[in-house]
């Protein structure tokens, strides 16, 4: 006997074209203030990415990872939150955590080696997570703890395509299925994990198509559309605040930048493809839309950068200021009390520094 247990499709959700234009029936709820504010967020978050590449060339920060094109994915999700909330960024999302009430002098702190810069009052997101896919465990974990407190906050966990090639996020996903977590996973497929192409990452016609194996629901948005990205976001913010579950929605983005200021793009990508891409520009786009709406003009657009330039300036003045932690604080971060190897390893190390001096 044969006969057909499910059926499946993935749903593309477009509303922000490239020229400006909208389509109506899908347009979600907002306000010419919401809009401006998203700009704005989007605007903040392209300058800060800027500064912090010019600190890494100067030698005051670590290596980064760009954010530059993948604005609308960061932003729109994190947009569509409320305030009790809670994020789990990986390591290109500082476009949302500054929405979130990050400040900006924070998370240059971490990426000067500063990892004090984490911690902010009244501030519901997770620490930046370097490993690839291992934050996505924690994030459900904390989804699963929030249903058994009655706690009605939404987890929104961020990632990037190559997170879809680890266990761990098969392992995340599984849970947040089984256990109805109310996680909102959103996957900034930016093309591209490191040097290796999505397309030779799976099979698979859509990386929002994996959701379908773990019963629940994925869907592919324009991840250069802040409109789309904001809608999807919103369904699936509000569908697990209503104890429906977790979503899985893949931002189809790219990114423009190095995969980190330690990587060199031009080896395995095409200068065309880049310009193609940067015809796409989130930040373009949204512009296009509010002058068309006559929400926004050269002067408005002046003002803003002025003021975003001298707040992003002053945060890194405020950040370079703060006196350095303790090279001792490396090690006895790490457990309550330290262990004999990290006592020889502190030990190793104010050697190596002797020598150095």
């Amino acid at each position: 006997m044969k006969k057909v247990l499910e059926q499946f499709g993935v749903e593309y959700l477009q509303i922000l074209k490239e020229d400006g234009s909208i389509d109506e029936h899908l347009m979600p709820k907002l306000t010419s203030k919401q809009i401006k504010e998203m700009y704005k967020a989007m605007v903040l978050a392209r300058i800060f990415d800027n500064k912090l590449l010019a600190l890494q060339r100067q030698g005051s920060v670590g290596t980064i990872a760009q954010s530059t094109g993948q604005e609308a994915s960061a932003v729109g999700s994190a947009f569509a939150l409320e305030k009790n909330d809670f994020i789990f960024p990986s390591f290109r999302e500082s476009g949302a955590l500054l929405y979130r009430g990050l400040p900006m002098d924070n998370i240059i702190r971490v990426f000067g080696w500063d990892e004090r810069g984490a911690k902010a009052e009244n501030v519901n997101a997770f620490t930046m997570s370097i490993p690839v896919a291992t934050h996505l465990l924690h994030a459900v974990g904390y989804g699963m703890a929030c249903n058994i407190k009655n706690d009605k906050k939404v987890i929104m966990a961020y990632f990037g395509d190559g997170a879809t090639s680890e266990g761990d996020f098969h392992e995340a996903m599984n849970f947040a299925g089984v256990f109805n977590a109310p996680v909102v996973f959103i996957c900034q497929n930016n093309q591209f994990a490191i040097s290796m192409p999505r397309e030779k990452q799976t099979k698979a016609k859509s990386l929002a198509q994996k959701a379908i194996a773990y019963g629940f629901r994925g869907i592919q948005v324009d991840g250069n559309d802040v409109f789309a990205v904001y809608s999807a976001a919103k369904d699936a913010a509000d569908n697990a605040r209503k104890g429906r579950g977790p979503t899985l929605i893949e931002c189809y983005t790219y990114r423009i930048a190095d995969h980190t200021t330690s990587d060199d793009a031009s080896k395995y990508r095409t200068e065309k493809e880049l310009n193609e891409w940067k015809k796409k520009d989130p930040i373009d786009r949204l512009r296009k839309y509010m002058e068309k709406k006559k929400l926004w003009n050269k002067k408005d657009e002046g003002k803003l950068v002025k003021e975003l330039q001298d707040s992003v300036n002053k945060a890194a003045e405020k950040a370079m200021a703060i006196e350095k932690p303790d090279i001792e604080d490396i090690f006895k971060y790490m457990y309550k009390e330290m262990t004999n190897e990290l006592k020889e390893e502190l030990n190793d190390l104010k050697e190596s520094l002797k020598y150095e001096a």
